[in-house]
């Protein structure tokens, strides 16, 4: 679980809830159950019309992956791939064949690795691999279409619940003590709606997008390092090259472990 995607919700929920306690309110007010059947049912509802149920499937997994952190250290990557890369100098490329068999190499690895192994040509492999994660990152993009489209729906839902339950004041004005009151419930629904999409979906759809971006340059990484080892590039100089992947602080911090400055 990534604790930081729960703590900053926390944050973004409980400041609004803060300040509205601060300006007097309850939060008893806020809690309208009908205002949240409207938002909720109903932008569920119009995402389900606007998706197949195959590409909702796999958005309850996209939601799982929001909240965790599943990024790798590029680092670390670069300093195993330079490994295999002494290995295959020293041993030839068939040296792999035995690693080949863990159940923890990551299967995205393991593929190219078997194409190296089996004598597929480099540029065979590498569009083998880079098909691979073209539909990996159109699977994400479909799951962030269905987050994007919730954002968009939510504060549409809230308005039409928000009008709805105003008809229902203007329906009944003999009691104008209660207006006050009843319109206010009515708001609630815009407030949902609104809330949810920049506080839940959009904020969900964004770190989708930031994911999807850090998986594929890993996958970009990997693919690179991939054919390197098989062009039989010297290690030195394979964590050179790999070393573009890393941003400044990544980059340091893979210097310092090679005890370098």
């Amino acid at each position: 679980m990534d604790i930081s995607i729960i703590i900053f919700l926390i944050i973004s929920f409980g400041s609004l809830v803060f300040a509205f306690i601060l300006e007097g309110g309850h939060v008893s007010a806020l809690l309208v159950g009908t205002a949240a059947i409207i938002v909720f049912g109903g932008t569920i509802g119009a995402v389900g019309v606007s998706f197949p149920i195959k590409s909702l499937k796999r958005a309850s997994g996209a939601l799982k992956i929001a909240f965790t952190d599943q990024s790798k250290d590029k680092g670390e990557l670069i300093k195993y791939f330079v490994q295999v890369s002494q290995k295959t100098r020293q041993n030839g490329l068939l040296s792999l064949e035995g690693d080949l068999g863990r159940n923890d190499m990551d299967p995205f690895i393991k593929k190219g690795l078997q194409g190296v192994v089996d004598g597929l040509e480099p540029s065979l492999i590498r569009n083998m691999l880079s098909l691979e994660v073209e539909m990996v990152n159109e699977r994400h993009r479909e799951a962030i279409a269905i987050f994007d489209a919730a954002g968009g729906y939510g504060p549409t839902m809230g308005i039409i619940g928000t009008v709805m339950g105003l008809v229902h004041v203007l329906g009944n004005l003999s009691d104008p003590d209660s207006l006050g009151p009843k319109i206010a419930v009515a708001f609630i629904a815009t407030l949902y709606g609104v809330g949810s999409a920049n506080l839940l979906w959009l904020p969900i759809a964004s770190k989708l997008k930031a994911l999807n971006r850090q998986e594929l340059l890993e996958k970009e990484l990997i693919i690179e390092a991939i054919i390197s080892i098989q062009e039989g590039i010297n290690p030195g100089t394979l964590g050179e090259k790999l070393g573009g992947f890393l941003d400044k602080g990544e980059l340091l911090k893979y210097q310092s472990g090679r005890g370098e400055t």
